[in-house]
């Protein structure tokens, strides 16, 4: 069940059989360039340590690490994340990260190996945002593997480049929505601008982008899919799309300048202080010194926003803390690919150092761990009777949601309280949840509050997750010590249910489960109106240097 969940991203309509014929290879077919038009600039660094793995026969992509000399482009064991990244060849930089001529070389017979597999149309390998991103690889690696190439190798490629060129001009967008269609919409705009004889395809890259980019980016500079890392990464697309189009003179500099200008602030919102960014929505931490980069290339100065209120995310930051919370609705069926049922939840970190979390989310985006990583247990907020707030699908996405998701934010003397509410559990539990976070002026006490109002007799449990570095303690009367790794304590103190310390996972930095620990306070819904009370303080050392 699990690889056939993942699938359903490959699913072709009824022209499938049309694109597997030989007229529509000849229709797409046509006088193939012979060098490109432009040569856009590639400014993102690869990494070396993946390069070696890839002249070693070592794929490892979406969460799974295949092996073998040959490459198994369509290995029943692959996942559809694995084979996504396969055939999209944006590993390319790896290997230019590697450099020498085994690199090279490496890089020229997995392409030309893939031109032998896939002559025509293939319902994975063609996939609109894969054929999107290969598109754009192949380009932007031209002067690595292909520019010293022989004249056949070339022929061939620029032939393959021209064909999945005319095929994506035709499908796009099809059924595709949010991330996915800036990816195919970025290969349309290097095959229309860098390849001669590809108008048709850049007329139709500049329609797109004046369509999508006003629907998926939004007015508070949000991506419309509520994830910190599709943030990172369709504001990455937009800044190659800017480099192509400024390299071929051509319009709309404007359009992706001002969404880069919008995008850019709203990444720095959902990173911690460790420089990572914030796990809602199937994100990872992604790697700082990457986030650095793109908010580097993007050149916007804004400011991080304190209030994000079209996604629906608040930050809350005082003294050295930061949390974050996510008071919004999921993203709209055919945005929801990677959406978990996480509303209301929160993190948050001191410093550098991440102190509450949710668990993450796995890179194969479907099956087993894809149903865990999104429950709503997963998340730091309240559970009802073991439910999800929304109904998590394993082939990804999200059924039932809540209907309304309200909040409401205020600031006074430095001190910030956000309340926010939904009713996911009105449906089948009977019950609205309510949050109240207020964080003092000091960011040494957070104070919440969780109300449950409507029918008795439901379990219910307030979640903490915590980071793996965290070292938590239960003590006598159900106070929990917390200690970060750089020695500071915190104590969490809970009234309304019984605290328990439980086993978490931790997956926010890569596929491998890290064990860790979550706070959870359990108790049985009044009818009516339960409260649970909190309140996370730090620890004050005294002049002995033991903390209170």
């Amino acid at each position: 069940m699990g690889r056939k969940a993942g699938m359903r991203r490959f699913r072709t309509g009824a022209s499938a059989w049309l694109y597997r014929t030989p007229a529509y290879r000849f229709w797409i077919g046509g006088r193939a360039p012979a060098a490109l038009r432009i040569v856009p600039p590639d400014p993102w660094p690869g990494d070396a340590h993946a390069g070696d793995e890839l002249l070693a026969g070592v794929w490892r992509f979406g969460g799974q690490t295949l092996r073998g000399e040959t490459p198994p482009w369509l290995s029943d064991e692959a996942g559809a994340a694995w084979l996504a990244e396969m055939h999209g060849f944006d590993w390319l930089r790896n290997l230019r990260a590697v450099g020498g001529d085994s690199a090279r070389r490496q890089a020229r017979l997995l392409v030309s190996n893939w031109l032998d597999e896939f002559p025509g149309w293939h319902p994975v390998a063609w996939a609109p945002d894969v054929l999107g991103t290969r598109v754009s690889a192949w380009i932007g690696q031209h002067e690595f593997f292909l520019a010293s190439a022989d004249d056949a190798l070339r022929a061939r490629v620029f032939d393959s480049l021209a064909r999945q060129v005319r095929h994506l001009a035709r499908v796009a967008p099809g059924r595709m929505k949010g991330a996915g269609l800036i990816q195919a919409v970025k290969g349309l705009a290097y095959g229309g601008h860098c390849l001669p004889g590809q108008d048709r395809a850049a007329a139709r890259a500049k329609a797109l982008l004046a369509r999508e980019l006003p629907r998926q980016v939004l007015p508070d500079g949000g991506h419309v899919e509520r994830c910190p890392s599709q943030q990172l990464h369709v504001l990455r697309h937009l800044i190659d799309l800017r480099a192509v189009l400024r390299a071929a003179k051509a319009d709309q500099l404007d359009l992706i300048q001002h969404a880069i200008d919008r995008m850019a602030p709203t990444l720095r919102f959902f990173r911690h202080g460790d420089g990572g960014l914030a796990l809602f929505n199937g994100a990872h931490e992604e790697e700082p010194v990457r986030v650095d980069t793109v908010l580097s290339q993007a050149d916007a100065r804004g400011r991080p926003l304190r209030s994000a209120p079209h996604i629906h995310f608040e930050r809350m930051t005082a003294g050295r803390t930061t949390l974050l919370v996510d008071v919004g609705a999921p993203p709209a069926p055919g945005l929801d690919e990677r959406a978990h049922a996480g509303t209301l939840s929160f993190e948050m970190s001191v410093g550098r150092e991440r102190l509450v979390v949710n668990c993450g989310a796995h890179a194969s985006e479907a099956g087993p761990w894809r149903t865990a990583m999104a429950a709503t247990a997963a998340h730091s907020t309240v559970t009802v009777a073991e439910t999800n707030s929304s109904a998590v699908r394993e082939e990804g996405g999200l059924g039932r949601r809540p209907a309304q998701v309200d909040s409401k934010r205020q600031e006074n003397g430095g001190a910030v309280l956000v309340e926010a509410s939904h009713d996911g559990y009105r449906e089948g539990q009977g019950l609205v949840h309510r949050r109240r976070l207020y964080l003092a002026e000091t960011g040494d006490d957070l104070r919440g509050e969780d109300l449950l109002e409507g029918a008795g007799g439901r379990e219910f449990a307030v979640r903490f997750h915590l980071h793996p570095q965290v070292q938590a303690s239960l003590l006598q009367g159900g106070d929990v010590l917390l200690r970060l790794h750089s020695g500071a304590g915190w104590r969490l103190k809970a009234a309304g249910g019984e605290t328990d310390l439980e086993e978490s996972v931790y997956l926010g930095t890569g596929t491998e489960p890290r064990k860790t620990a979550q706070i959870v306070v359990r108790g049985v819904t009044e009818a009516g109106t339960t409260s649970i009370k909190w309140a996370l303080r730090r620890e004050k050392r005294t002049e002995e240097g033991t903390e209170t």
